[in-house]
Order: C-alpha cells, then sequence, then structure tokens
C-alpha cells in the first residue's frame, strides 16, 4: 500500500496504528456509507416492494460488488481465523447492517401485500449468499473458469427467482415495469464519488509540503 500511494512505510503508521486499523478505515470509508445510503434508500422510496430490492441489489453491486472494496470480502474469509477482532468488527459494521436493511425490505413488502411472511432467518441470508458468492466468483474463480458471469444477467436472474418466491397477490403477476433513466444507486454512487474526491482533495490542501531528504542534504551543501 505505501508503495502504491508513493510513501515509506513509516508515512502509513503516522495515519493508522497497525493493519487492523487500515483495515477498519477502509471499511468505514466505503461500506457503511454505502449501507448508510441503502437505509436511507429504504426510508424514503415511494415504489412497490419489487422495484425497491431491485434498487438494492443492483446498488450492491455498482457501489460495492464491481468495485475494489469488494475483495474485502474475500480477505475477511481467507484471514478471520487470524484475525478474529477484525472479523467480529466486519461481522458488527457491515454483515449485521446489511441484514437488517434486508430484514426491513421483507417486512416492507409483507406490510403493503406485496411478499408473503418469511422469516427474516433464513430468508435475508438467502438474499445476501448469491451476491457474497459473485463477489468471491469474481476475485477468486472468474479469472481462471471456463464459463462468464455476467453481473447484470445474474442480478436480473436472481432478482427473478426471489420475486417468484417471494410476492403473492397483484404483485405476483405483475412483472416488474421496465426500467427508464439511471436507477436511484447510480446517482448515489455518483454522489459518493464526489465527496470522496471533494475529501481526498481537502487533505491534500491541509498536508505540509514536504522535502526530499536528498534534497535537503543538497540545499545544505549549498
Amino acid at each position: 500500500m505505501a508503495a502504491a500511494a508513493g510513501v515509506s512505510k513509516g508515512t502509513v503508521y503516522l495515519y493508522f496504528a497497525n493493519k487492523e486499523e487500515l483495515f477498519k478505515t477502509v471499511v468505514r470509508e466505503n461500506l457503511v456509507p454505502a449501507l448508510a445510503r441503502g437505509t436511507d434508500l429504504v426510508d424514503r422510496f415511494e415504489g412497490s416492494t419489487p422495484e425497491l430490492l431491485r434498487e438494492l441489489l443492483r446498488g450492491w453491486w455498482g457501489l460495492i460488488g464491481a468495485t475494489p472494496v469488494s475483495g474485502l470480502t474475500k480477505l475477511i474469509m481467507a484471514e478471520s481465523s487470524n484475525f478474529p477482532d477484525i472479523a467480529r468488527f466486519y461481522q458488527e459494521e457491515v454483515m449485521m447492517p446489511g441484514d437488517e436493511l434486508f430484514a426491513r425490505v421483507l417486512a416492507r413488502g409483507v406490510e403493503r401485500g406485496e411478499f408473503r411472511a418469511l422469516p427474516p432467518n433464513p430468508a435475508t441470508t438467502l438474499v445476501c449468499a448469491p451476491l457474497v458468492f459473485l463477489m468471491l466468483w469474481q476475485r477468486a474463480f472468474g479469472p481462471y473458469a471456463h464459463k462468464e458471469i455476467d453481473p447484470d444477467a445474474y442480478i436480473d436472474n436472481l432478482l427473478e427467482m426471489l420475486l417468484f418466491g417471494l410476492t403473492t397477490g397483484e404483485a405476483r403477476d405483475r412483472p416488474l415495469p421496465p426500467k427508464s433513466g439511471p436507477y436511484v444507486w447510480e446517482k448515489i454512487r455518483d454522489e459518493m464519488q464526489a465527496r470522496q474526491e471533494a475529501g481526498r482533495l481537502a487533505q491534500r490542501a491541509d498536508e505540509p509540503d514536504t522535502v526530499a531528504p536528498g534534497a535537503t542534504a543538497r540545499q545544505g551543501q549549498t
């Protein structure tokens, strides 16, 4: 990471006490805000619950699954036994809020007469598990597989399978309307990227100018 940023290893530790704190910062600055926007979307969404579920599934992929941040899930699964505190942190900061978010969506659908009543556990796991698989496939198996999985087609088919098992009443016989215009999650992505870029620019402006040690020595010689 230090090499990618063009700084020394010591500089990284000026900002992060250890690797665990660095990991937590990456999670809090990338995954937690996306989950918060998902919660806000559920609070104010005015369309049908099947449409809301589509927004969340596609938003999850666009904001997390299709980005380098998705590598965190693979890392956690590989290193959880070596870093149990990090595994617990990820569970509390990411997995539990995500599970609660989808539980709210299912409850909304039941209240509106669009979904059948199903127990949140394991219903939310059945919604989330295919998403985790898609991330792992893209990160671990995809480059070496004999077949390709198109993420958009995968999510569309996942949604159809979920809705066929979830919906009831008129919602079961009424297909999702064709989407016109950008998804809500795409607007959220653009806003988050703009905010992150503004934060990076502000941080650079606050950093003092540094002079390379070699340059300082040469200045002293002159």
